[in-house]
């Protein structure tokens, strides 16, 4: 095998662990510290800044999925664009002594606390069979 080969071996393993690592987030996320997450920070957050929630129901599975994988929190730049940042360690620790939530999870490792609160979102969309509401 001459050394382009080796190296795209290498890569292509490289890509493959880290794939398998982001699978076992997925399948480790844990939905009911998502929604604790999702109700005490986000809501309340939405709910004080822009006036209303945004329920797990408003959207459907597909979409919810779509908008965590893009990563783009608001598109109008009024407040920071990405949504793992809402999910951050460095977010929490800005919260924290006003968000019981935020501080309970300042240890969470932060691509945890995105799948957690992911999963929550998706279980609760409109189309699941579980919708959920932010009460």
């Amino acid at each position: 095998m001459n050394v382009g080969m080796k190296r795209l071996a290498a890569a292509l393993t490289l890509v493959c662990v880290g794939l398998t690592s982001v699978n076992a987030l997925a399948e480790d996320a844990n939905p009911k510290r998502g929604r604790v997450y999702f109700k005490m920070v986000c809501t309340v957050c939405h709910m004080t800044q822009a006036g209303k929630a945004i329920p797990p129901s408003s959207l459907t599975m597909a979409e919810w999925g779509a908008y965590m994988d893009a990563d783009k929190h608001d598109k109008s730049g009024a407040s920071n664009t990405s949504v793992k940042y809402y999910v951050s360690q460095e977010y929490r620790k800005s919260v924290a002594d006003s968000n019981k939530a935020a501080k309970k999870f300042l240890d969470v490792p932060d691509a945890q606390l995105f799948a957690d609160v992911r999963a929550f979102a998706i279980s609760g969309a409109k189309d699941s069979d579980t919708p959920a509401s932010c009460e």
